[in-house]
């Protein structure tokens, strides 16, 4: 996807250690039946690989802006924390 090769890049690009991209359709025109305007693909990269995900969000332009730089810096502070419930053997 794309939110993750603009992740990965700007990874590459920085020589840093995590990277996040966000695209998506923040309107108020754009919008489709299959990718509606609210609609937002957010990219991580660290050195484990990229994840990106679908978020559905509002589909008012200043909020979506602001919605979805909240949404990739939390999957960042997520990714970054450390497991507080780590695989044991039983």
């Amino acid at each position: 996807m794309v939110a993750g090769e603009m992740a990965e890049g700007a990874r590459r690009r920085a020589g840093a250690d995590w990277a996040v991209g966000v695209t998506g359709i923040a309107g108020p025109g754009g919008g489709s039946a299959g990718k509606p305007v609210g609609l937002v693909y957010l990219g991580i990269a660290g050195a484990g690989g990229v994840e990106t995900i679908e978020k559905k969000l509002v589909p008012e332009r200043k909020t979506f802006k602001a919605m979805a730089s909240q949404a990739a810096l939390n999957l960042l502070r997520v990714k970054l924390l450390p497991n507080p419930f780590p695989k044991t053997e039983v």
